[in-house]
């Protein structure tokens, strides 16, 4: 997702100085173009040739290097950036940047940088808890840079409390959420549903599905990353929560229908990527339901279809996309579905085809509106969601430049 991008990442003196190198790795698996500068006290605690192995660039060091004689070397690094980010970021970097300071490679960099700039503080509890540092991290947030909160654990000092290095995973996600993609989905508001809904039979058993909740999740992210402000709805899973995305956990149909009809007069865009249950038992069992030699026969009823509810409730200007999973007459089924829930797209994806069924990390979907059919091929679920939110994103402009027209006319 970095391809094309540089970054900048600036390592200052912290004994976390070493999980550097970890993010440094993560960037360049992205493909992305990492530069790193290390302050004098940052070299006490790891090598710049670990940084430049890493990402095959050399390190900056020496404000006064005179390697390239031609450019002044932190203009120029500030110049190329797409991104900054320190981390680990010290008591002392954080109170010279929020100053003005600038008497090292490092502060002298940053001062000139006008790309995104992040900063992930790490040191002692009472450090980062100082009255000064934490009006030194107003500050940087005044002027600009969205600070990465520290974790809370036990630290290198042997302390117990906020000041450990973030995780390098949730750095990560700070930086892609920044640059990665074009934020075109800006202030729109975006509700997603994934995973199965699970309907109780007695305390010990329930029915449920396969679904693993990937592509719902996918989309959720990609939204995010697109600066679209997310819900996600979301059955049991065994996936993390997205960052950046507010997650709200169900386990059957009814709560689904609640937590989903109570938001949805606010969104923009609603799109029901869970598997929910059409049946749950008509009455649950309190104890548990022991076998017998005779079969057992449990009834069943109707669970609440929120997408009809959406459907048929569906604000001005706001989009609605159903999922159809099917195994047969996949296009007609979904068509079907498209008009009588009065969807703005639906797609359809057929569970026997290769790459498309349950739990996987692919999908084969088609997209389906009232007026055309686009077929996608084998691609993975993120992708695969980027092409979905373009295609919403598009109806959702028809839908406000109509909008906007109506108005205009009368």
């Amino acid at each position: 997702m970095l391809k094309g991008k540089t970054i900048l990442l600036g390592v200052s003196g912290s004994i976390a100085a070493y999980k550097a190198a970890d993010l440094a790795s993560a960037l360049v698996k992205q493909h992305a173009d990492v530069h790193v500068i290390m302050t004098a006290n940052a070299m006490q605690f790891i090598t710049p040739m670990t940084f430049e192995t890493l990402t095959g660039n050399k390190c900056l060091t020496d404000t006064f290097d005179r390697g390239c004689p031609s450019e002044v070397e932190h203009i120029a690094a500030a110049s190329r950036a797409d991104l900054a980010v320190i981390a680990p970021a010290s008591a002392n970097i954080m109170a010279k940047l929020a100053h003005g300071l600038a008497d090292d490679m490092l502060s002298t960099t940053m001062l000139a940088c006008t790309c995104p700039l992040l900063i992930a503080p790490a040191m002692n509890t009472r450090m980062y808890e100082h009255p000064a540092t934490q009006k030194n991290q107003e500050i940087l947030e005044q002027y600009g840079w969205e600070v990465i909160e520290p974790a809370v654990g036990r630290l290198a000092c042997g302390d117990t409390g906020r000041g450990k290095f973030p995780e390098v995973s949730l750095i990560l996600e700070h930086i892609l959420r920044r640059i990665a993609l074009p934020h075109d989905l800006e202030g729109v508001k975006i509700l997603v549903t994934a995973g199965p809904t699970r309907e109780d039979i007695d305390p010990v058993r329930f029915i449920t599905n396969h679904s693993s909740g990937k592509m719902g999740y996918a989309i959720a992210r990609i939204a995010m990353l697109r600066g679209a402000e997310v819900t996600l709805v979301s059955g049991q899973v065994s996936l993390g929560e997205p960052p950046f995305v507010e997650t709200v956990k169900i386990t059957g149909a009814r709560e689904l229908f609640e937590q989903v009809t109570k938001r949805s007069p606010e969104q923009d865009i609603i799109i029901k990527a869970a598997a929910v249950a059409d049946y749950r038992p008509a009455s649950v069992s309190d104890e548990k339901l022991h076998k017998s030699d005779e079969d057992l026969s449990i009834v069943l009823e109707r669970t609440e279809d929120t997408l009809q509810y959406l459907g048929d409730h569906k604000k001005e200007g706001q989009v609605l996309c159903g999922f159809a999973m099917e195994t047969s007459q996949m296009e007609e089924r979904a068509r079907a579905k498209l008009a009588r829930k009065h969807l703005d797209l639906i797609c359809a994806n057929n569970v026997k085809v290769e790459g498309a069924g349950f739990g996987v990390d692919t999908n084969v979907i088609t997209m389906i509106s009232p007026t055309d059919t686009q077929k996608l091929d084998l691609m993975t679920k993120e992708e695969a969601a980027g092409c979905l939110l373009d295609r919403l994103a598009a109806i959702l402009r028809e839908k406000r430049l109509a909008g906007g027209n109506e108005t205009g006319s009368r």
